[in-house]
């Protein structure tokens, strides 16, 4: 249901009147983009791949005069996806209730919130902003680019150190200072496993500002 919500959000588009062919053609890009990643919770989203390919390919069945089979048909998406974000919000907002003694052990701040400035507003990112963004990096390298993969080519494990040590220096860096002047393909790649991997070990925080766009990570 996230990948749908964040597809949802990102085409703007009316919950209540959703394109099934346009969504189902971009959930399998990304459900495909996950799998080449070879990223382990891929296989959660195939349920919902299944289900949109086959509401995608009853809608283009011939309707019999008098049917409501296309409302039907969007009532069996609709209604779980309503269900589902009312649920998330009621959770977001368990979240934010202060916990019964929160505030009875010293907590040590966080030290990306002393980094933005007092106009500067964040919000969190996940999986599928994180994939954009890596998928407008990677368009912008021309198909025709090879990269010849050698012994020496730095690992997913060597990245994650090679951007801990800057994150101990400068504690927060917006998410083009992971690149090179010139990325290849395989640095590009290689730095997205080992973001994915850092967020999942809770060893950054990605957001995003709201007024420019830019994506920052903060160091936990």
């Amino acid at each position: 249901m996230d990948l749908l919500v964040h597809l949802i959000r990102k085409n703007e588009l009316d919950i209540y009147d959703i394109p099934i062919a346009l969504i189902t053609e971009q959930y399998l890009e990304y459900l495909e983009w996950m799998q080449a990643m070879n990223i382990d919770y891929a296989g959660d989203f195939l349920l919902m791949a299944s289900t949109l390919t086959q509401l995608k390919s009853r809608m283009l069945l011939p309707v019999h005069e008098g049917q409501d089979e296309e409302e039907d048909l969007m009532q069996e998406i609709t209604r779980p996806l309503v269900e589902y974000l009312q649920m998330k919000s009621v959770a977001d907002q368990l979240v934010e209730r202060n916990l019964l003694g929160e505030k009875t052990f010293i907590r040590t701040p966080d030290r990306g919130e002393f980094l933005s400035g007092p106009d500067d507003e964040f919000i969190k990112i996940g999986l599928f902003e994180l994939i954009d963004a890596f998928q407008k990096i990677l368009e912008r390298i021309p198909d025709d680019h090879r990269v010849e993969m050698s012994a020496d080519e730095i690992s997913v494990k060597d990245k994650i150190t090679q951007i801990v040590d800057i994150l101990e220096v400068k504690q927060s860096i917006t998410f083009m200072e992971l690149f090179s002047d010139n990325p290849d393909r395989f640095e590009i790649i290689v730095t997205f496993l080992a973001i994915l991997e850092m967020v999942k070990l809770t060893l950054i925080r990605m957001v995003q500002h709201v007024q420019t766009g830019v994506l920052r990570i903060f160091y936990l």
